[in-house]
């Protein structure tokens, strides 16, 4: 019998207006230094490892980071999918409450992410899922926990329904790709998006960058000072002699929800499955979420009231609480391999 889940346990003050509109009139900073578009000067939470990978006839790498327990180890392992504005250096608090309850957590950066390769190469969610696949299957990882965040909801979709056998269970978090674009926008070309990328000014670019981060945390009393390190993160490269290389992969991947939907993958997914999210994500979100749990069999929602786009960084408390919940909730016996280094 499906659940339905509403946490009711978030309060915000009203101290502060939705951001957006003013993010328009920012100045870039001048004190940001050129970026890597590797991200070599972002910092990670822990270690970053590499896996050699061919992909369209490129050499390439994929950066990860391999996090043992601490403790006592559950035999079980998470692997987190970051978002498409982000690597997986945002990912310290999922993974520092996940290893200190004995899990060991996985977090690849997709190719053309965080600290992977940026090849310019046709993106989809198969050849990220098999990338990943691959990676669990070099480190010993028979089966493993999915939670993605995001563009990362989407390719947690695709993998639960690609790879059951390898799927412990399923966490779509805030994803985007709700439903199929195709059929509500007009197609635009890379070359298009990348002409328009590379034809902004300075303040443009930043202004955008930062635009869509406030946008995570539009909810009144959200953003904090803080929070710009990520619009930061998002420009420095546009610094780089690198950047024109980047911006085009950013062109391409900004296609990948409209060229590879995966609404058709939720009914295929026959994991023990959690559609999570923060209500206040757009307006049609809690909407738009309880379609994706009625399309995954016997999955379970859970809305988090007054949260944006990122709760897991808005309100990790809030954002733990549910995790884990779901998490224990009929655990496995514990493994005796792939679940610990």
């Amino acid at each position: 019998m499906k659940r339905r889940i509403i946490l009711m346990a978030v309060c915000f003050a009203s101290t502060m207006p939705v951001v957006f509109a003013q993010s328009q009139a920012v100045k870039a900073p001048t004190d940001v230094k050129p970026g890597s578009i590797t991200y070599e000067e972002v910092e990670y939470p822990y270690p970053v490892s590499y896996l050699p990978l061919t992909l369209h006839g490129q050499d390439v790498r994929m950066a990860y980071m391999d996090v043992p327990p601490a403790g006592r180890p559950n035999g079980r392992t998470v692997v987190l999918f970051h978002g498409m504005n982000f690597g997986g250096f945002y990912f310290s608090g999922p993974i520092d409450l996940l290893r200190n309850q004995g899990f060991r957590v996985v977090v690849p950066d997709e190719i053309g992410f965080g600290r992977s390769s940026k090849p310019i190469i046709p993106y989809n969610f198969n050849d990220m899922a098999a990338n990943v696949r691959h990676l669990l299957q070099t480190l010993g990882v028979a089966k493993a926990a999915i939670v993605g965040h995001s563009g990362g909801g989407m390719l947690a979709a695709r993998f639960a329904a690609s790879y059951p056998e390898m799927t412990e269970r399923v966490v779509i978090y805030n994803p985007i790709g709700l439903t199929d674009a195709r059929y509500q926008a007009r197609w635009q070309s890379a070359d298009e998006s990348y002409k328009r990328t590379m034809a902004a000014s300075q303040d443009q670019l930043y202004q955008q960058f930062s635009a869509s981060i406030h946008r995570y945390f539009h909810t009144p009393g959200a953003w904090k000072p803080e929070y710009e390190k990520y619009v930061r993160i998002l420009y420095a490269p546009t610094l780089s002699a690198d950047w024109p290389r980047y911006a085009m992969v950013r062109a391409i991947l900004g296609q990948i929800t409209y060229l590879d939907p995966v609404v058709y993958d939720w009914p295929k997914i026959k994991v023990k499955a959690l559609v999570l999210g923060g209500a206040e994500d757009t307006p049609d979100f809690p909407e738009r979420a309880k379609h994706i749990a009625d399309s995954i069999p016997g999955a379970e929602l859970v809305l988090l009231p007054g949260l944006g786009h990122v709760p897991h960084i808005q309100a990790p408390d809030v954002f733990n609480a549910a995790l884990l919940k779901f998490m224990k909730e009929d655990a496995p016996a514990a493994a005796t391999t792939g679940g610990a280094q």
